[in-house]
């Protein structure tokens, strides 16, 4: 399949990009769309039991450019950067990355957020995205503390934030409205001196 050409606004839209081993994460552009609805609808059964309840009119064109609209305005006002996670070989879209809530000052804080479609669950590219954008967390926005909630039912999800070294927290009663219901979230949290530690041990450096 032909790698998708991407349509940026401007020069610092089409130079942002993390790489991964087998995934980058880039801005979303309204260029998106079609291949962004295609994957959300094949998904739709996979993803909607984790996610707040979809519209009505979710995957049409005129939703989606507000969604950029709204992706561009919090990510000049430094509250939010959402992103696409694409595969390194074809460009092809193959899920979704946020950092949201980003709270500067005595704070230094983000939650993140993250959604794969399902023929390319399980396989491991949600933990290369995310080890992609760590280091642009804790070494590029100089942010200390980064969470992340799940559902308690979402074992996958638990095992990934693990995987990539966040640790469980606590336990949040009612805490999001996911598919129409208020529902318990446990708290997972990955803070810079435990990163900055575990990159030492993975390199090889020591102390």
């Amino acid at each position: 399949m032909a790698s998708p050409v991407f349509r940026f606004r401007n020069r610092s839209q089409a130079s942002f990009r993390l790489d991964g081993e087998r995934t980058f994460l880039r801005y979303p552009v309204i260029g998106d769309h079609s291949e962004w609805s295609r994957l959300r609808e094949a998904s739709r059964a996979f993803l909607e039991p984790w996610e707040p309840r979809w519209t009505h009119d979710d995957l049409t064109r005129s939703a989606f450019k507000y969604r950029i609209q709204r992706y561009d305005a919090d990510r000049a006002a430094g509250q939010a950067l959402p992103l696409f996670v694409c595969l390194k070989s074809s460009g092809r879209l193959v899920g979704g990355v946020t950092l949201g809530a980003i709270r500067r000052g005595v704070a230094e804080t983000c939650t993140l957020g993250y959604w794969m479609g399902e023929e390319h669950a399980g396989k491991g590219l949600m933990r290369d995205a995310i080890g992609a954008l760590l280091p642009h967390v804790f070494e590029s926005m100089r942010l200390h503390r980064i969470e992340a909630a799940c559902i308690p039912d979402n074992t996958r999800s638990q095992r990934l934030l693990e995987n990539v070294g966040f640790r469980r927290e606590g336990y949040l009663n009612g805490y999001l409205k996911i598919n129409g219901a208020w529902r318990d979230h446990l708290l997972y949290a990955l803070i810079a001196e435990d990163w900055h530690s575990m990159r030492k041990k993975s390199s090889g450096s020591g102390g």
